[in-house]
This record gives structure tokens, C-alpha cells and sequence, in this order.
């Protein structure tokens, strides 16, 4: 009997975790499609997964800190739902390609227009930002998600240590600036170029390697009928002096008979 209300209370322990550890698994996060450098652009997903049983996400709104701006945020068109940018007035004006810019995004909201989030269900909101700050490694992007129950869950508390909180907001890591200061690093040269490059130097080398021989041939040609016009005129003189020759002995007869 003992051994049976053991088994039966680990079993609820162990129920009672994966329940409480299934919403915290389930939270709104942001993935870059990629890499996300320090002032470089990006591109990313906005993950919003369905969290309840008996309604269905109809409203996901994505805050953008102003302490970091962002010059431009684009969402990618998504089918069934709608999008609005919304802008702020920036206190310390920004300066991108030379421009100053006086107004940031301050926060996109999808709302749906003919799709929604059902149970067991996410959908991916894709958006692309830029010019990345130089001057964090992370840009805190608090979501609100709203039910079509009218229930409303806010993920909006930032993690302050090791602890991951109950409504955590999404964070996008941004790593080390590349060179080019547009997420990457200098171009290596692909397979592609490397094949071209060594086909373009061994065409390079045959077409030299075909005049080469295209002109020793000549050359032989022309020294062969160099050899062959001094052999006819060396028979040729030969046969003149032999006729002479023989013309000189005939009219030697002639003058003694």
C-alpha cells in the first residue's frame, strides 16, 4: 500500500513539472534567419506560439527599445493577417548613411484579418532590421499576445539572472560586428570562382602552348622551303656548269677539225 501512494505521488510530482515546465517552453522569442551583427542588418522571425487549449492568438504586438533605435523595420507580408508600424519621436536624433533621422519604430502590431493562431499551433512573423546598434550585444523586444477570449499575456519581464522568468521577453543576440559592418565577413572565393579561375588559366596556357606551336611549325615550314629552293638551285647550277662544260669541249672539236 505504501509502495502504491509512493508511485502515485511521484507520478503527480512528476506531472505537475511537465505542466508547469510546458507554458515556459511555449513563450513568444525572436530568431534571426542568419546572422544579427552589431551594425549590420538582419533579418528575423517573430515565433508566437499558441498557448491555450480553448482560444486562438488573433493580435501579437512586438515593442522595439528606443534606448537602441532602429531606423528600419520591415515585416514581410504574411497571409491572413495584417500589419501596422508604429513610429516615435527620437530624443537624440540618429545619423545612418548620413542623414539624421528623428524617428525610430517603436513597435509592429500584426493583427488577423482572416487567420488566427489555434490551439497546438505557432505562426512566424518575419521582419527585416536594420542598421543594428553598435553599442549592445542585445536588443530586449517586449510582445504582447492577445486571445480571442480577449485574454491578454504580456512578455515583458527581462531576465536578471540565472532564473528564466514565468513571461520572459524575447531577446535578439546580436554578435561582433563584421568587417563590412552588414553582419559578414570578407567574401571567400567559392568553388565556383576557383574552378572559373583555374579553367580561365589552363585556357590561357593551351591557347599560349597552341601559338607556340602554331609558331614553330611556321618556322620549320619556312626553313623546309628555305633548304628545298637552295637544293633546285644548286642542281640547277650543277646542270648550267655541266652544260657549259660540254659546250666548251664541243666547239674545242670544232676549231681543230
Amino acid at each position: 500500500m505504501n509502495v502504491s501512494r509512493a508511485l502515485v505521488t511521484a507520478g503527480t510530482a512528476a506531472a505537475s513539472v511537465v505542466l508547469l515546465a510546458g507554458p515556459a517552453l511555449a513563450h513568444v522569442g525572436v530568431q534571426p534567419v542568419g546572422e544579427a551583427a552589431q551594425g549590420g542588418y538582419a533579418t528575423v522571425n517573430i515565433k508566437v506560439p499558441n498557448e491555450r487549449d480553448n482560444a486562438s492568438t488573433v493580435k501579437v504586438e512586438v515593442n522595439f527599445p528606443l534606448d537602441h533605435p532602429l531606423a528600419s523595420v520591415m515585416p514581410q507580408p504574411v497571409p491572413g493577417w495584417k500589419a501596422e508600424v508604429t513610429k516615435a519621436d527620437l530624443d537624440k536624433p540618429l545619423t545612418l548613411h548620413g542623414k539624421q533621422i528623428k524617428q525610430a519604430v517603436s513597435k509592429v502590431t500584426w493583427t488577423a484579418d482572416g487567420s488566427k493562431i489555434g490551439p497546438g499551433q505557432f505562426q512566424q512573423f518575419p521582419l527585416s532590421l536594420g542598421q543594428l546598434p553598435e553599442d549592445t550585444d542585445q536588443l530586449v523586444l517586449k510582445a504582447i499576445q492577445t486571445y480571442d477570449n480577449k485574454e491578454v499575456v504580456r512578455w515583458i519581464e527581462e531576465q536578471k539572472g540565472a532564473e528564466e522568468p514565468q513571461n520572459p521577453a524575447p531577446v535578439l543576440k546580436l554578435s561582433a560586428a563584421g568587417e563590412d559592418h552588414h553582419g559578414g565577413g570578407a567574401a571567400t572565393p567559392t568553388a565556383s570562382a576557383t574552378t572559373s579561375g583555374a579553367t580561365a588559366s589552363a585556357a590561357a596556357d593551351a591557347k599560349a602552348g597552341h601559338e607556340d606551336g602554331a609558331g614553330a611549325h611556321a618556322e620549320a615550314a619556312s626553313s623546309s622551303t628555305t633548304d628545298t629552293t637552295a637544293r633546285v638551285l644548286g642542281v640547277v647550277g650543277i646542270l648550267v656548269g655541266v652544260a657549259g662544260v660540254a659546250f666548251g669541249v664541243l666547239a674545242g672539236r670544232r676549231r681543230s677539225a
